[in-house]
């Protein structure tokens, strides 16, 4: 959007008011939410990469999400997906990042760990674990690092149980990503946390037995998060902001609650997150995200609530499809962002549309120049043929 002055920003609808986080300023609220793609190529992001996330740059959101991205080779569900291990992989990013700057937008890496849930099929041949047929045709499983040695689904690898050299290992391998991810071009980073992967592992005491610091009772599930959160805070810049992606509530019996990620929201801000990302689910297998019933907006009350309870800014995603939704959330406190994943596949110039709805002033100046001035045309042309209809 073309710079709006001081005095008009207040009368936009909240979606699309600036909003800034430590030294970043972004044009609108509206986020790209992580999809993973299951498309790299040794773990470096391609030509998809940068058509699928630019066109999403292009179409007028404030913050564009890579997706799911690990921190090492061992930390993958997948041959495909992508990391930020190696100085190549970081390189190939940047040609994603210079792009979707160019298009006024800020790009964001989400860094992950999938701890146990790793050497997986796609998501499409259900997440089933790597086995001999795979091997033999050169893609055999590996076994990944979790906090107790239990299994994510049956016929799968049994993690190792990390011991205190593991626990700094995949800390620091959390801290080279995020300097990669400077290098990258990256304008933000989030740490996935949710999802079961390996610091809700941690987390929730299905998946951590341990009887040592990092076990027990919340405070000792939490100590590898937060330590983890300390080191990447104090390795990213610090007017550069640091999200994090949580479940919400997760696991059979309630072994992972809201109250449980008040408690954890609190603690991340005091160290420095900027965000909580709200999500749930995952502990209980691979594709056990469903632990919520899948109504539009399904994620905002929980981001309403560690709003309102810790202060820290949130973002909420789910099934928000509509301008109207999407304002009235923002409107009415319950997020700081809102965020889209698959309707922004159907539409990636959703928010044009979104503020055509809300009768933003010349919406086409969300897209680039070469398609706001010949949409523009289009839209005068139409206003003369009405008017000559009507005489």
């Amino acid at each position: 959007m073309t710079d709006t002055p001081q005095k008009d920003v207040a009368a936009l609808p909240v979606m699309f008011q600036p909003k800034t986080l430590r030294g970043l300023t972004v044009k609108n609220r509206i986020v790209v939410s992580p999809m993973s793609q299951y498309s790299a190529v040794d773990g470096a992001p391609t030509d998809w990469h940068l058509v699928h996330l630019g066109k999403f740059a292009s179409g007028g959101a404030g913050i564009v999400f890579c997706e799911e991205t690990s921190v090492s080779e061992r930390s993958r569900k997948t041959y495909d997906c992508p990391g930020i291990y190696t100085d190549a992989q970081a390189k190939a990013w940047k040609r994603v990042t210079d792009f979707i700057r160019t298009q006024g937008a800020a790009s964001a890496i989400q860094l992950g760990h999938a701890g146990r849930k790793v050497a997986t099929r796609a998501p499409w041949d259900g997440f089933a674990p790597l086995g001999p047929a795979d091997a033999a045709n050169g893609r055999p499983p590996w076994s990944g690092l979790a906090p107790s040695p239990i299994p994510f689904k049956e016929g799968a690898m049994a993690p190792k149980e990390m011991d205190r050299d593991d626990i700094k290992y995949v800390i620091q391998a959390h801290v080279d990503a995020a300097k990669r991810s400077l290098d990258a071009g990256f304008d933000i980073v989030e740490i996935h946390g949710a999802h079961g992967y390996i610091i809700q592992q941690f987390l929730s005491p299905i998946t951590n037995k341990r009887t040592d610091a990092y076990g027990g009772d919340m405070e000792g599930r939490m100590r590898f998060g937060l330590e983890l959160i300390e080191a990447v805070r104090a390795a990213w810049p610090a007017d550069r902001p640091l999200f994090f992606r949580g479940s919400c509530v997760d696991g059979r019996g309630g072994a992972w609650s809201l109250e449980d990620t008040i408690v954890l929201a609190a603690a991340l801000k005091e160290r420095g997150v900027d965000v909580f990302d709200c999500s749930s689910g995952g502990i209980d297998g691979p594709l056990t995200l469903h632990v919520v019933p899948r109504v539009p907006g399904y994620h905002v009350p929980f981001a309403k609530r560690i709003r309102e309870e810790t202060g820290i800014p949130t973002m909420a995603v789910g099934l928000i499809r509509e301008a109207e939704q999407a304002e009235g959330y923002l409107k009415a406190g319950d997020c700081d962002f809102v965020a889209l994943a698959r309707e922004f596949m159907w539409d990636p110039n959703w928010p044009v549309h979104a503020a055509a709805k809300l009768g933003v002033p010349d919406p086409h100046t969300l897209l680039p120049r070469s398609y706001a001035w010949w949409l523009q045309k289009r839209e005068e042309t139409l206003a003369l043929t009405a008017g000559d209809a009507a005489r």
